[in-house]
């Protein structure tokens, strides 16, 4: 079957959505972790129940870009493909599979999303829904303050859902873990019409995680009430400048080079 990375010119192709994979490769996460992200995601791409998904809606077609990013660094691995079958989802995922694995310094969710939007326009595909989707196992560090770019991407229609990364070890460069990245995103980063996060429990269960909210997602739906995030007590609530006040502070003690 013939893979459609860009429509005919003038023309928009009608999709259930328009789905923006915004990965993080910040420097806090190594090489075997970012392989296993990759990895999570190709083999989602290739899962029947995905792939089924995207066939039962309403339109039965998807339109997809892979992103990854990091502090000031954002890069389009896989640009806007129509998804409607295996076929065309195990090509997609050749185009991921292909590209060199990176990482770079510092964390910047508000460029990612920055980035995502301009890329809706003029793709050639009209969603009912467009949704940028953000993982990561940290919380913004460095660019703009992440509530005002997810409130700038609602109030122009998009969703933001989240996938964070949560686990107890320390980095590589032996900074301790967010205890509280979930609920972080919870409040800081994810928004708009039914917005969700799936958590998952550490690197080698972000497989599971992203299988499952892409189908949520792909589908419109949330996670049922016993996956949501029960809110945090004020005195618990982390603030959304958390990641800033902490680079803040390593840049004062003479940090390692990355986070």
């Amino acid at each position: 079957m013939l893979v459609t990375a860009w429509p005919a010119a003038g023309k928009e192709v009608p999709v259930d959505v328009e789905l923006v994979f915004a990965v993080d490769i910040s420097g806090s996460i190594d090489m075997e972790e970012a392989q296993l992200q990759r990895e999570g995601y190709l083999n989602a791409f290739a899962d029947p129940e995905v792939i089924r998904t995207i066939k039962s809606g309403f339109i039965g077609r998807i339109a997809a870009s892979y992103v990854e990013w990091a502090g000031r660094y954002q890069m389009i691995v896989a640009d806007w493909t129509l998804i409607e079958d295996e076929a065309s989802a195990r090509a997609f995922a050749g185009k991921v599979a292909r590209a060199p694995i990176m990482t770079e310094l510092w964390t910047s969710i508000s460029g990612a999303v920055n980035f995502a939007m301009p890329m809706f326009e003029n793709n050639g595909y009209s969603g009912i829904r467009r949704i940028i989707d953000i993982s990561g196992d940290g919380p913004n560090n460095v660019g703009e303050f992440v509530p005002k770019a997810r409130d700038r991407a609602i109030g122009a229609g998009f969703i933001i859902n989240g996938l964070p990364i949560m686990n107890d070890r320390p980095s590589r460069y032996g900074w301790p873990a967010y205890k509280q990245l979930d609920v972080y995103y919870v409040n800081c980063v994810i928004g708009g019409p039914g917005a969700f996060i799936v958590v998952a429990d550490g690197f080698q269960d972000f497989a599971r995680a992203i299988r499952k909210k892409m189908i949520l997602e792909i589908a419109g739906h949330r996670p049922p009430p016993r996956w949501r995030i029960v809110p945090a007590t004020w005195e618990e609530k982390p603030t959304c400048d958390m990641g800033e006040k902490r680079r803040e502070w390593l840049l004062d003690e003479d940090p390692p080079l990355n986070q």
